[in-house]
């Protein structure tokens, strides 16, 4: 067995040298090393020793260790707070043992190679084993052009896997048959839901909104225990300006918030969190960046991310995280408070297209898709931007032909959960794009141990939390941020919130078409409406323009035939076409395009 865990640069971790790892276990059984943090490991030390333990140091790494040797591992990892990956070998019964944390937010890669078992927190670390030299699985390449983003538990390496939020494996010494070893839940996310289903809460939605700020005051606040420099990104959207405003009403001090700003309005935040910071008093840090210094990050992509990875968004967390790393060591994050509270807009666009479609004969649905479509989304644009003055605010949306190009595709299916599939796609069959390969079973999967009390909206929430959460949001943060040695904190993913807010109905989380309604109630009592009532931006780039402009030359290169065909993983004349089409300027192809682009600038780097 060999392995690699790295440790972020974790606060209490750091309390040299009695923190140092790996570390032993004062009993000798057990040695640890661990990537992450617990955030409740004070009420644990003090559980510890009332049972007789005594610590050399501070750190959590003793506080986990003391608490295997004394409760066991499962129980342990049953009453840890944190976000973590961990490798425990016990030397008394020769077991290695990995886990992970409830939610996802640290990564976790094993699996077998060459007869040797290996695991590490970094799939680049692997490299280091001699004679690694693994097999892109063609099949995972699939689930890779459907997402941009390698879903759990596939790895994009053959025979290699990620550990899934909340389990942990357990893997003997003399185990040598090549066999994965099977993950063993110690929470579980679909149980949180039945849970909350079946045990609702009872009380009034004012008392829900209380129940909920007093949960993300007690997660803010153990998220806020550190001996070095500490502060927050903050966007000016819902959910960091409510991490944000319940860190300032606990600091004695003003809190430092940092945000990136960009010269092309229509994906400029900068204003909005500007105002918030004002209004909340916070030590305020934004940056202007430039498209030339956004596109220099580009080539550090592959590095960055271990696996293909293509949420365009990856660019601006990597350059908001290296802004706050010039000041603080450790960042709050408002990341999940879409999945747990309904905030995505696709969410209320699924069940009102959905409750509409469905009384229509499907001949008249395909009609009428087939006249959205008549016009390219950029003649829709100009359409929209001539009306924009007269449009109601729920209509003024960014890049408004897109989106009705992809409501036009969802008019023609008759099942709501194909109809979110279609939502989240970017190729909708990458198994054609993809020569010899087959599509892994991935959302649908979930989508079948789903209770069946959920609704839509809740099915939609649900698989979320489970597969795009931890596969792009989680990954783009963790990776972005652990470049600059920043550790990245993220209050809403404490399993007592989400326990929590999968007890409210779904009425406190939607209102009047709108999503994150008891959030948006907490964050009123500290915020004025007026600073984030407004329609919901995504934290992207005009990758759209740069492809068709500076960043041509460079697309152009890695979407040749000759390099396609050489890397021989794509069908030439499919990824050709849609690159063509984009630089036609017809259709906004950026989001297929990027992720083939992540990938070849992936493989010329990992992929052998």
């Amino acid at each position: 067995m060999s392995g690699a865990i790295r440790r972020s640069a974790s606060p209490s971790a750091t309390a040299a040298p009695a923190g140092a790892q790996p570390m032993h276990s004062k009993c000798g059984r057990y040695v640890i090393v661990f990537n992450g943090e617990i955030y409740n490991f004070a009420a644990l030390r003090r559980d510890l020793e009332g049972l007789g333990a005594s610590f050399i140091g501070h750190s959590d790494t003793e506080v986990l260790l003391a608490g295997f040797v004394a409760w066991g591992v499962e129980a342990t990892l049953k009453r840890s707070n944190g976000m973590f990956a961990i490798a425990l070998w016990d030397r008394e019964a020769r077991e290695l043992w990995l886990a992970r944390d409830r939610l996802g937010e640290k990564p976790l890669y094993y699996g077998w190679h060459d007869g040797s078992f290996l695991f590490a927190s970094e799939l680049k670390a692997l490299h280091a084993w001699p004679g690694f030299r693994p097999t892109i699985d063609r099949d995972v390449v699939t689930l890779y052009l459907r997402h941009n983003y390698v879903p759990d538990p596939f790895c994009i390496y053959r025979g290699l896997a990620k550990l899934p939020a909340g389990t942990y494996v357990k893997l003997d010494a003399g185990s040598s048959d090549g066999r994965m070893p099977t993950p063993v839940a110690y929470w579980s996310m679909l149980d949180a839901a039945r849970d909350g289903l079946a045990s609702p809460l009872t009380c009034t939605a004012e008392e829900g909104v209380d129940l909920l700020e007093v949960a993300l005051r007690k997660s803010v606040a153990e998220r806020m225990v550190a001996d070095v420099p500490l502060g927050a990104f903050l966007s000016g959207g819902i959910d960091s300006s409510t991490i944000v405003a319940l860190m300032q009403a606990q600091s004695p001090r003003p809190v430092r918030t940092f945000s990136i700003g960009f010269t092309v309005p229509a994906y400029d935040e900068a204003p909005f969190a500007r105002a918030v910071a004002a209004h909340l008093k916070t030590d305020h840090t934004e940056l202007y960046v430039s498209p030339e210094e956004t596109q220099a990050v580009i080539p550090s992509l592959p590095g960055m991310y271990d696996e293909p990875f293509a949420d365009s968004s990856q660019i601006p967390t990597y350059l908001v995280s290296a802004l706050a790393r010039r000041h603080v060591t450790v960042a709050m994050s408002g990341d999940a408070g879409d999945e747990l509270f309904a905030g995505y807009t696709r969410y209320s666009t699924a069940v009102g297209l959905w409750q509409r479609q469905k009384r229509l004969p499907l001949a008249v649905r395909r009609t009428i898709s087939a006249m959205m479509t008549a016009g390219s989304p950029v003649a829709w644009d100009r359409i929209f931007a001539l009306l924009w003055p007269v449009l109601p605010p729920r209509l003024r949306q960014q890049m408004p032909g897109d989106k009705l190009h992809k409501l036009a595709r969802l008019l023609t299916l008759d099942d709501p959960l194909a109809m979110y599939l279609r939502l989240i796609s970017l190729w909708h069959e990458p198994a054609r794009v993809v020569p010899g390969a087959t599509e892994p079973a991935s959302i649908m999967a979930l989508a079948a141990q789903l209770p069946s009390a959920l609704g839509l909206v809740e099915r939609m929430m649900l698989i979320d939390t489970q597969h795009y959460l931890p596969g792009d949001i989680l990954t783009k943060v963790d990776r972005a941020s652990m470049a600059v040695s920043l550790e990245a904190r993220v209050p809403f993913l404490d399993h007592d919130i989400v326990e929590l807010a999968w007890r409210m109905p779904l009425a406190w989380k939607v209102r009047e078409g709108k999503g994150k309604w008891v959030l948006r109630e907490v964050l009123a009592r500290h915020v004025p409406r007026a600073l984030f009532e407004r329609p919901k931006m995504g934290f992207g780039i005009p990758i759209d323009s740069w492809l068709r402009g500076p960043l041509r030359d460079w697309a152009e290169d890695l979407l040749s035939e000759s390099r396609l065909r050489q890397g021989g993983y794509f069908d030439v004349a499919s990824v050709r076409q849609v690159w063509q089409a984009h630089l036609a300027g017809g259709q906004n192809l950026q989001y297929l395009l990027w992720g083939v682009l992540m990938f070849e600038a992936w493989r010329e780097r990992y992929g052998h």
